[in-house]
């Protein structure tokens, strides 16, 4: 019998997260220090899935800004979410981790389709999978991605992985004076419009029952006592 409080999890980071003390980009030293905490967890036997957004090369949404057509930007954040995948999978194999990228696009010479069962069976070997393009569909954001593959994978639970140590009342960055929440319900979420994720992933999770966790992702050690049921972040309760 597992002691760990969550035996499969949907751990969502930003694309942003990869860019380290970067501008932009992919900062090697920053997939390398993740890849070690996932390690750890699978190392209790956790079974890990990850989807991490694009944004460190580019967002889909700032298309319309730019004058682009907005599908033709979202398939290209979509690119930018594979290419993380396998920086990220790139990190774990290093450290003797093994892993898969499915993804929601064709991109048969880099990574697998995603096909549910087959992510399924590799989750229960044991591999890191890593979910790559979103859902394959413009007009969705890589959190709604996550709430989907969640559900699809039948996770205990999403852990948000962020910069910060939780949901607060404000932007913590910039109002010193801001409180966190220990325990926010998503209706409480939807109605004082806190930023954590958008309607359509809150939507997913609130139907299917699936608790978020929001956690700080950069202090080492937090993985790890999350699945074992420590309280770390915020948990958003449906």
């Amino acid at each position: 019998m597992s002691a760990n409080k969550y035996n499969r999890i949907l751990l969502k980071l930003s694309g942003e997260a990869l860019e380290g003390t970067q501008e932009y980009g992919i900062d090697p030293e920053q997939v390398l220090a993740y890849a070690k905490e996932i390690k750890e967890v699978v190392a209790l036997g956790v079974e890990v899935a990850i989807v991490i957004g694009g944004g460190n090369i580019y967002r889909g949404s700032v298309a319309e800004r730019t004058g682009m057509d907005r599908v033709q930007g979202d398939y290209m954040g979509m690119l930018a979410t594979v290419i993380n995948s396998m920086a990220i999978q790139s990190g774990l194999e290093s450290m003797g981790v093994e892993t898969r990228v499915m993804s929601g696009l064709q991109i048969n010479q880099v990574c697998e389709p995603f096909i549910r069962r087959r992510a399924l069976r590799h989750l229960e070997k044991g591999r890191v999978v890593i979910l790559g393009a979103g859902t394959g569909n413009p007009y969705f954001t890589t959190d709604s991605a996550a709430s989907l593959r969640a559900i699809e994978i039948s996770a205990d639970v999403v852990l948000k992985g962020t910069r910060v140590d939780g949901v607060y009342t404000a932007d913590p960055e910039k109002d010193p004076n801001a409180v966190k929440y220990e325990v926010v319900t998503v209706d409480d979420v939807m109605k004082k419009g806190l930023k954590i994720m958008d309607m359509t992933a809150f939507t997913l999770c609130k139907e299917n029952k699936l608790p978020i966790i929001v956690f700080d992702m950069n202090k080492p050690g937090n993985l790890v006592n999350l699945v074992k049921g420590d309280k770390v972040g915020t948990l958003v309760t449906m």
